[in-house]
């Protein structure tokens, strides 16, 4: 059964968007197969993750730019997967933070925390509005958990992890710009891997890889990694 949905969605013919600016290198032009969905199960969605597809709130999509090929899926093997020197130094600065799991649930405080999250990190083109953040991370069609982090009762930063029985997906983080210069967004992902393999999760997405783009290049630095390759198969990197 999982084979047959695996080929069908394979050889499903999907919607494009229309070409625009890229939203990574804003000198390119992109388009994106796209779908959108009210509801979807989450091994489905794991199936689609092996074939290159993200989402951002309950729109699914998948890069097929003619010109350019950059962005490269990129996942984790939660049980071979190895803490760098500097990546066991920023989980030994957090030490004193704890995480807290569970359905995700949008707040006033969060909601302040993002605005200055993207007031500092971010360069003005995503809305800051509440409406805008629900849609955008609280409305998800698959099992989405929110990570919160916490230094003692001050609430520090947010993530978001999409799960079926064998993948966890990262979605997004945010976090308060004062803790800047803990490497939130890293202990973030350490984590979650570590999380992910302690309930016998397989595999850890990422996103796509941008080896050309700082604010995307940096997850290649979770080793060992795999990418996706052109022709359909996940190769060690």
């Amino acid at each position: 059964m999982v084979r047959a949905m695996e080929e069908l969605l394979r050889h499903m013919v999907w919607p494009v968007s229309p070409e625009h600016e890229c939203y990574y290198l804003h000198d390119r032009d992109a388009c994106e197969e796209v779908f959108l969905a009210g509801r979807l199960d989450p091994e489905h969605y794991h199936l689609l993750m092996d074939l290159g597809w993200r989402r951002s709130g309950c729109l699914f999509y998948r890069p097929r730019c003619p010109d350019c090929a950059e962005c490269t899926p990129i996942r984790v093997p939660t049980k071979t997967f190895r803490r760098s020197r500097s990546q066991r130094r920023a989980w030994r600065r957090n030490q004193d933070i704890v995480v807290t799991v569970g359905p995700p649930k949008l707040t006033g405080e969060k909601h302040a925390i993002y605005q200055r999250y993207l007031l500092h990190q971010h360069d003005g083109t995503m809305s800051p509005e509440q409406e805008d953040m629900a849609r955008f991370l609280y409305q998800s069609p698959v099992r989405t958990l929110e990570t919160c982090y916490w230094l003692g009762d001050r609430l520090v930063g947010a993530g978001f992890l999409d799960v079926s029985s064998s993948a966890a997906s990262t979605v997004y983080f945010y976090f308060d710009p004062d803790c800047r210069r803990r490497s939130l967004g890293t202990f973030s992902i350490l984590w979650e891997i570590d999380w992910a393999a302690r309930h016998g999760i397989d595999h850890y997405y990422l996103g796509y890889l941008i080896r050309n783009l700082a604010s995307m290049a940096y997850k290649a630095s979770f080793r060992p990694h795999e990418l996706l390759a052109p022709d359909g198969q996940w190769r060690p990197a």
